[in-house]
C-alpha cells in the first residue's frame, strides 16, 4: 500500500517547485501566454487552485461532490475553463495566496482520509494516495507549461515516478476514453529515471512493451509533447497504439500536441 504521507511530501515539494517560479514574478508577467492555447501563467495557477479545491471537497464533504459532477457533465469543458478564467482575473498576489492556502488544506484533508476510503472524482473514484498522485501529476504538467512560458528548463526529479505511475495505470482508461477496447494483456513498461535507475511496471517477458526516458514518457502521458519528439518506443501493435492516445488525466484528451517542440 502506498505511503500517503510520503506521497503528500512529494506533492508539497512539487508545489513548492512551481511556487518558486511564480512567486518572484511581477504582476504583469502573470499575463504571459503559456503553451496551452488561451491560458496565461495566471490561468495555470488558477486551474491548479481550482482543482485543489475540488479535491478538498471530495476528501472532506463527499456528499457534496455529486452536484459538482453533474455540473461538470452539463457544462463540459466550460466547467474547467470558467474556474481558470475566474482565478486568472484575480490580483496575482491574491491568487498566489489562495493557491497556497488551498493546497495546504487539501494536504491536511487527504492525510486525514481513513485507509480504504474511495473519494469521488470526475473520473473513477480514488483513494487518498491516488488523489495525491493525480494532484502531483497535474501540478508537474502545468508547472512545465509555466516553465516553458518563462523559458526555464526544470531539472527532472524522482517525483516523475509518480507521474509515470499514473500514466501506466491509466492505460485502459485512455483506450476507453477514445471508444476503444483496452488490450487484454498487460504491457511491460521500462523507464529510465533521472538518476539512471530503471522503473518497471508489468510482467517481465510480456509480449508487448514500452521503453524510454521517464521524462519523455511523462511528457507523453500528460500530452505536453508530440510522440514524434520523444524517445519513447513501443514493441507490439497495441503498445504502439497506446502511445498515440496515452493520457494520465481524467476528461477529454484535447487537441494533439504540435510536433517540433522537443524536450
Amino acid at each position: 500500500m502506498p505511503d500517503v504521507n510520503a506521497l503528500l511530501a512529494d506533492l508539497t515539494a512539487e508545489n513548492d517547485s512551481l511556487d518558486a517560479l511564480v512567486a518572484p514574478l511581477p504582476a504583469a508577467r502573470w499575463a504571459d501566454p503559456t503553451p496551452a492555447e488561451g491560458w496565461t501563467i495566471a490561468h495555470q495557477i488558477a486551474h491548479l487552485a481550482w482543482t485543489d479545491d475540488q479535491a478538498n471537497v471530495a476528501a472532506t464533504d463527499p456528499a457534496a461532490f455529486p452536484a459538482l459532477l453533474e455540473r461538470a457533465i452539463a457544462d463540459g469543458p466550460a466547467f474547467v475553463e470558467e474556474g481558470a478564467a475566474a482565478g486568472a482575473a484575480e490580483d496575482p498576489a491574491a491568487l498566489l495566496a489562495r493557491w497556497r492556502d488551498g493546497r495546504r488544506r487539501m494536504r491536511a484533508a487527504l492525510a486525514a482520509v481513513p485507509p480504504g476510503t474511495k473519494l469521488p472524482w470526475f473520473g473513477p473514484p480514488m483513494s487518498a494516495a491516488s488523489m495525491a498522485t493525480a494532484r502531483l501529476m497535474e501540478t508537474w504538467a502545468h508547472g512545465e507549461d509555466v516553465a516553458e512560458a518563462l523559458g526555464v528548463r526544470r531539472a527532472p526529479t524522482h517525483r516523475l515516478r509518480h507521474v509515470a505511475h499514473i500514466g501506466v495505470r491509466a492505460r485502459d482508461f485512455a483506450f476507453g476514453n477514445r471508444g476503444l477496447t483496452p488490450p487484454a494483456e498487460e504491457f511491460r513498461v521500462e523507464l529510465t529515471g533521472p538518476s539512471g535507475e530503471v522503473w518497471t511496471w508489468g510482467p517481465e517477458g510480456a509480449r508487448q512493451s514500452v521503453t524510454g526516458p521517464a521524462l519523455d514518457f511523462c511528457m507523453l502521458v500528460t500530452r505536453r509533447r508530440h510522440r514524434d519528439d520523444l524517445a519513447v518506443t513501443a514493441d507490439g501493435p497495441d503498445a504502439d497504439r497506446w502511445l498515440g492516445i496515452a493520457q494520465a488525466f481524467a476528461g477529454t484528451p484535447g487537441a494533439d500536441p504540435k510536433p517540433g517542440r522537443g524536450v
